[in-house]
């Protein structure tokens, strides 16, 4: 039989600054109406200059550990999904490890962008159930505001910083936390949503600033349509190899990617939207955070046995869900 994999403990971290609509009225052709109109985003929070992804997972990490049963140097693995690593190497985790003082550690990045944590929580649940490992911290973490192009009002509305973790561990009974996952990507939606530069295709150049291409650029319109169309697609496809209804379902958190999608999502799935967890509407779309954010976020409102749904679409394209009953 397969080890059973518990999240035992959450963390999360959102900046103190916040830029709300108003100031991006200053900032770009817009207006508060019309942001909350297409996005229901009301405010970001924003990290400071001279602060890191590494910084937030940091503070995450140690959120965490104020509230579970293990210390720091008892982590022996430490995965961080990211499409905004600290620099192209070493890996953010690695720089976690030294600001934490973590001296053994198996430690990497993943970069699915919106859908990384998910990626990284399948990955973390495998090594679990491996047997290898036994306290491995998944953070799901951001720094858009870093690269977010002010003056492009199709971006500069939805993003926002933050982080989010949880600890796996092996379970001790019959049950486990992680119930089933599935994950998938494409490729094809790469010219729809990306950041070109900075990378061996684009290195930083004068020529890719004078481009801006160290900026996000998104289609809005495919991304939309794409977004909905296969997180409803995976959450019914896990929900039918697993026999559960959609009424079953204690909670849908899906990816924060803006409210209009989340809220499509849950109608096209036909749950209860009281049922559907958000939190866009004060911290935008945080990236590879959303999702642990929401569980660290709604952790009081989410209770023991409750079954919660998790679904995610990302750049690439990228997209998954997983189905979780909660033990924290």
């Amino acid at each position: 039989m397969k080890t059973k994999v518990l999240i035992q403990a959450v963390g999360g971290f959102v900046p103190p600054n916040r830029r709300t609509n108003a100031d991006l009225e200053i900032l770009s052709e817009t207006s508060s109406e019309w942001i909350v109109k297409r996005t229901g985003i009301k405010e970001r929070r924003i990290l400071a200059d001279g602060l890191a992804t590494s910084d937030m997972v940091v503070s995450a990490i140690q959120n965490m550990i104020d509230h579970c049963d293990i210390s720091l140097q008892e982590i022996d693995c430490l995965i961080v999904a990211t499409c905004t690593p600290d620099m192209p190497m070493p890996s953010t985790a690695n720089i976690v490890s030294r600001k934490l003082g973590l001296k053994n550690v198996f430690g990497f990045d993943i970069n699915a962008a919106c859908s990384g944590f998910l990626y990284a929580l399948s990955l973390g649940t495998s090594l679990i159930e491996s047997g290898k490992y036994k306290n491995i911290v998944v953070a799901g973490a951001d720094k858009m505001s870093s690269v977010t192009d002010l003056q492009d009002r199709k971006t500069n509305i939805l993003f926002g910083d933050g982080a989010g973790t949880i600890l796996l561990q092996p379970g001790t009974g019959e049950t486990g936390s992680i119930i089933d996952s599935i994950q998938n990507g494409n490729g094809e939606g790469m010219d729809f949503l990306n950041i070109e530069g900075g990378g061996s295709l684009y290195p930083a150049s004068y020529s890719s600033l004078h481009k801006r291409q160290h900026y996000i650029k998104q289609e809005g319109r495919i991304v939309f349509r794409n977004a909905i169309e296969k997180m409803v697609a995976v959450c019914r496809e896990i929900l039918e190899r697993n026999n559960i209804d959609i009424g079953e379902v204690d909670w849908l958190l899906p990816h924060q990617a803006n409210l209009r999608i989340i809220n499509a999502v849950g109608k096209e799935l036909g749950i209860d939207d009281k049922k559907v967890l958000t939190n866009v509407q004060y911290l935008g779309n945080t990236t590879g955070a959303t999702i642990p954010l929401g569980l660290w976020d709604f952790q009081d409102k989410i209770k023991k046995g409750d079954l919660v749904l998790l679904t995610a679409f990302g750049a690439g394209f990228t997209w998954g869900a997983t189905l979780l009953k909660w033990e924290v």
